[in-house]
C-alpha cells in the first residue's frame, strides 16, 4: 500500500501552515509568492520564480534564490535561499510565464513578469501574489 498522493500531502502541509501558532508563523520565509492561473482558476504549477535584490551602489541586480511553484502555486524557502530576515531595499521577483503557458499548450503576451517591490520593514512578512492570464496579470501586496 502506497501513502497518500503527493498533492494531498502538499495540501495538508499548506493548510497546516495556515493554522499553526504565531511562533511557527515567524519561521516562515520572509518573502513568499503564490501564482494563480486566472484562465483555469487553479494554481499555476511549475512556474520558475527568481528573486533578486538591487545593489544601490552599482545599480545591478543580485540573485538571492529561485524556486518553482508547487502544486498549490506557492514557493518560499528556496526562493529566499538562506535568508531568514529580509534587508531593507528594492527587490524583484521575475516569473517565467512563457515556459508555463507553453507547457499548458498556449502562448502569452508577457514572457516574463518582473514584480519590483520595496522592503522598508524587514521584520514583516512579504507575500507576492501573481494572478496570471496569457494576455495580462495583476499583483498586490499579500499577507
Amino acid at each position: 500500500h502506497q501513502g497518500p498522493p503527493r498533492f494531498a500531502m502538499e495540501r495538508v502541509s499548506t493548510i497546516a501552515r495556515h493554522v499553526v501558532g504565531p511562533d511557527a508563523q515567524q519561521r516562515r520565509p520572509p518573502i513568499t509568492s503564490h501564482v494563480l492561473d486566472q484562465v483555469s482558476g487553479k494554481p499555476a504549477v511549475g512556474v520558475k520564480v527568481v528573486l533578486e535584490m538591487l545593489d544601490p551602489r552599482s545599480g545591478q541586480w543580485r540573485e538571492l534564490g529561485s524556486d518553482v511553484t508547487n502544486s498549490d502555486g506557492r514557493c518560499g524557502r528556496q526562493l529566499v535561499g538562506a535568508m531568514t530576515v529580509a534587508e531593507k531595499g528594492t527587490y524583484k521577483c521575475t516569473f517565467d510565464t512563457a515556459s508555463y503557458f507553453a507547457r499548458m499548450g498556449g502562448k502569452c503576451f508577457y514572457p516574463f513578469v518582473p514584480i519590483i517591490f520595496v522592503i522598508e520593514a524587514p521584520s514583516e512578512h512579504y507575500h507576492i501574489p501573481l494572478l496570471l492570464s496569457p494576455f495580462g496579470y495583476s499583483t498586490y501586496r499579500g499577507s
